[in-house]
């Protein structure tokens, strides 16, 4: 079985963008790929795609699959990397995060599609192609994707990330725990990616003003994780999801979910992901923390998710 990890954005949505930093971490949680070989009566000149539990069937073939554009069409981006062979697979996707809501669904499963079509051919590859090719994969769904989260869901782990530069791995003094909680409400990257753009041209010196601050709370994100100061780390999740809130990338729900995470005893809580929707993240310090945040999310009818990156 084939892995793609999902992700959390600690720090640095948007910014990263436009060429600054952003710190992000892999979580357990993304998606699982099998694949099997389609031979004799029942073969098809296809490879297809099943996702479950969203129970959504996808091929390469030359009709389109109506309402599934983009999902065929990264389908196809996968399969045409194997254009000299012939052989087609049937794809079986289990998705153990949610759709739309920043944690990096997309990029998992395209990482745990490409490594099952490698697996079923016998084909042992650097992580770095896996990377390079999931990178056409987001770009089908996000336009311009930063890269971030098809990076943490090859590598997996903590790390550092700015578009074009390798990876700086990030290894935290005590273990980072988490609440990420889902809004109830999807986004799309694309729209909300294209929102700030559009904003960055209208108003570039306020945006990058903006972008500069997310970066030096990413650099002192770093050093809060390395020093082991979870209580300046979770000023500085508040902050950013200050200055996020200033790009018009929260809503009146996402508000009440971090005021509630923070009134419940979270250290530091903000959006995750694109915004206008999908995940926020809470960091907690023990596990009566934890149960009272989660509790609390819970309260307003959430789904919520345990997070842990290990020191």
């Amino acid at each position: 079985m084939a892995f793609g990890h999902g992700k959390v954005i600690l720090l640095g949505e948007h910014s990263v963008v436009h060429g600054r930093p952003a710190l992000a971490l892999a979580v357990e949680r993304g998606a699982e790929v099998t694949a099997t070989a389609v031979t004799g009566a029942t073969a098809r000149a296809v490879t297809t795609l099943h996702i479950e539990p969203w129970n959504v069937d996808v091929d390469t073939g030359d009709e389109p699959n109506l309402g599934r554009e983009p999902l065929q069409q990264a389908l196809k981006v996968a399969r045409a990397f194997y254009e000299d062979d012939a052989r087609e697979f049937a794809l079986q996707a289990t998705m153990r995060v949610p759709s739309g809501a920043g944690m990096g669904s997309s990029a998992a499963l395209g990482v745990a599609v490409l490594r099952a079509l490698d697996d079923a051919r016998g084909i042992t590859r650097p992580e770095q192609e896996i990377y390079e090719r999931s990178l056409d994969w987001e770009r089908v769904f996000h336009g311009n994707p930063s890269g971030v989260d098809n990076a943490m869901a090859t590598y997996g782990g903590m790390a550092l990330f700015t578009k074009g530069s390798p990876l700086t791995r990030v290894v935290p003094r005590h273990k980072v725990s988490l609440v990420v909680a889902y809004s109830g409400s999807s986004s799309s990257t694309k729209l909300m990616v294209d929102s700030v753009a559009r904003q960055l041209a209208k108003e570039p010196v306020r945006m990058n003003k903006a972008f500069d601050a997310i970066a030096a709370i990413v650099r002192n994100g770093q050093l809060a994780l390395e020093t082991g100061d979870f209580a300046g780390l979770g000023q500085l999740l508040t902050l950013n999801h200050k200055l996020l809130s200033g790009m018009m990338l929260s809503t009146d729900v996402l508000e009440e979910m971090i005021a509630a995470a923070l009134a419940a005893g979270a250290l530091g809580a903000k959006v995750t992901g694109a915004g206008g929707g999908g995940c926020m993240v809470a960091l907690v310090d023990s596990p009566e923390a934890r149960a009272a945040v989660s509790a609390a999310l819970q309260q307003l009818g959430k789904t919520v998710y345990d997070v842990e990156s290990g020191a």
